[in-house]
């Protein structure tokens, strides 16, 4: 009897020795695939950060200073990689395959503009029109690049005139990278939105300009801009809608600009 009741016992023991040897198994099994979803989570975070960090990014345009080529309420895909990518919270820009060339589009990170302490350095996206040694100044609206006229083309044609003799104090910058003796004449005293220069592109720098060139505040105000802020090169229009004079309810929805889509930026 004593020996029945010994195995019985044993018995007991061994069967709860197994179900307790499943619990923690499977525990541990839980354990181990929560584990993996965070890994899964983790790795697509990275390779997202590492995609818009050093490839690409999204751009949306908020102003009309690039008109007719940006227009407000479009959204851009911005090649970081042709550049150089920035490294987000250091001054290290890596190496890319081309440089910034006149006439690109280029988004970059503007100089400090002090008439907006609230957001002195915004991210802009104007035309590159000079690079480091250019000469340029403007005469009665038309830029001139080492003595060549720069004419606008189609977008002078879409984009109404406006004072090109109105001044400003931010214009005061400009004073310091005048020259004179060259084929543009003297610089004015007070520089004017259509009559400024000649100014020398220093080494590392460049000029931008809006397209819009009377609704656009670009270089002319708060100057050149350092090679390292160049972030990178829109490439085409993903997205678009009228956010500026629509007069249709949820203007995302309803008046998609469906044309502007996979427009290439010239």
């Amino acid at each position: 009897m004593a020996s029945k009741k010994s195995d019985r016992s044993s018995e007991r023991s061994s069967v709860s020795a197994l179900r307790s040897g499943k619990s923690s198994a499977g525990s541990s099994g839980s354990g181990v695939s929560v584990w993996e979803n965070v890994k899964a989570v983790l790795v697509t975070v990275a390779i997202f950060l590492a995609i818009r960090t050093f490839l690409i990014e999204a751009y949306r345009i908020p102003s009309g200073s690039m008109i007719p080529t940006l227009l407000v309420g479009d959204w851009l895909f911005v090649n970081k990689l042709a550049y150089g990518p920035h490294v987000p919270f250091t001054n290290i820009n890596l190496p890319g395959y081309d440089e910034p060339e006149r006439g690109d589009v280029v988004v970059f990170v503007s100089p400090n503009q002090i008439d907006q302490p609230e957001d002195p350095n915004p991210t802009l996206v104007k035309r590159l029109v000079a690079v480091a040694g250019d000469t340029i100044w403007m005469r009665g609206a038309l830029l001139h690049v080492n003595g060549m006229p720069q004419r606008q083309g189609f977008a002078a044609q879409q984009n109404p005139r406006g004072d090109g003799g109105f001044s400003h104090p931010l214009f005061a910058w400009q004073h310091q990278f005048e020259v004179r003796g060259t084929a543009g004449g003297d610089p004015p005293a007070s520089p004017t939105l259509d009559d400024w220069g000649p100014l020398v592109v220093p080494e590392g720098h460049l000029f931008m300009l809006g397209d819009n060139r009377y609704d656009s505040k670009d270089g002319r105000y708060w100057g050149m801009v350092p090679r390292e802020n160049v972030r990178g090169r829109p490439v085409f229009v993903y997205y678009s809608y009228n956010a500026q004079d629509s007069d249709r309810p949820l203007p995302f929805l309803t008046d998609i600009r469906w044309g502007r889509i996979g427009d290439v930026i010239r």
